[in-house]
């Protein structure tokens, strides 16, 4: 799978989508934290959701929603399950705000009946960390690329092996919106992706320096709360090192209970 190609794919009707299953895992002890964890393009959040149920975070209810099925441009129209339209990464390539805006109101949604008292968050994986990162933008602005209000106030954001929409514009954005420099500053953000080797080519479909320059624009737009993990050779999937790292990571920003 690859993200080349063209980016004049079609733009489906959102009333005409609808979200396919969602999985969730209960915490197996106290309940202190709830993750909304976003798979990547054409999976399902059952793919998801049996490995985030193996993580020693019993204090962690995981929410594994899965995203539409709608004409990609990165497949030439053909449609998959995808959280907005993506033709090409790269600094020319439109954003799908309206696909954006609709898939980070699904996981405000699913976050705003929890619990008064437990710290919301959202992660994913690929496409799911783009989105995920979407949602971090609309809480430091407190709302949309539409206008509408976001409501959340997320605790955390966790990004693997993933890029940051509307890269360009964020900056100049961050520096329009009062309080969006504070409420970016104290957000935690941990951010993964492999890096390539002479033998091994690393992530062949989010390239490494997508994922980079995520980070760095995050980290200069305001989004001081941030960490960078790299890993050598790691192509477009997760590995046991990476995990324990988003366990300690969640535990520490989350101040959660005890494995």
């Amino acid at each position: 799978m690859s993200f080349s190609g063209s980016t004049a794919g079609s733009r489906t009707t959102r009333t005409s989508l609808e979200f396919g299953r969602t999985h969730v895992v209960r915490p197996k002890g106290k309940h202190e934290a709830t993750i909304v964890w976003l798979h990547g393009l054409g999976d399902k959040g059952s793919s998801w959701s049996q490995l985030l149920e193996s993580l020693p975070l019993p204090n962690v209810k995981w929410i594994c929603p899965t995203a539409p099925t709608r004409p990609v441009a990165a497949f030439g129209g053909f449609p998959c399950t995808a959280w907005f339209d993506v033709g090409d990464i790269s600094e020319d390539a439109p954003d799908d705000l309206e696909g954006l805006d609709f898939s980070a109101a699904h996981v405000a949604n699913l976050l705003s009946t929890e619990p008064a008292d437990v710290k919301l968050c959202v992660g994913g994986f690929s496409m799911g960390a783009a989105t995920a990162l979407y949602s971090a933008t609309c809480h430091a602005f407190s709302h949309y690329s539409n206008g509408s209000p976001y409501r959340v106030n997320l605790s955390a954001v966790v990004g693997l092996s993933g890029w940051l929409p509307c890269s360009r514009t964020l900056r100049h954005r961050m520096q329009g919106v009062n309080d969006a420099g504070r409420r970016a500053a104290s957000l935690p953000i941990l951010l993964c992706h492999g890096t390539d080797l002479s033998r091994w080519k690393g992530d062949d479909v989010v390239a490494y320096q997508h994922g980079e320059k995520s980070a760095r624009i995050l980290s200069s737009s305001g989004f001081q709360n941030l960490t960078w993990r790299t890993y050598e050779g790691l192509g477009h999937y997760t590995i046991p090192e990476e995990n324990d790292e988003i366990c300690h990571w969640l535990s520490a920003n989350l101040c959660l209970g005890g494995t």
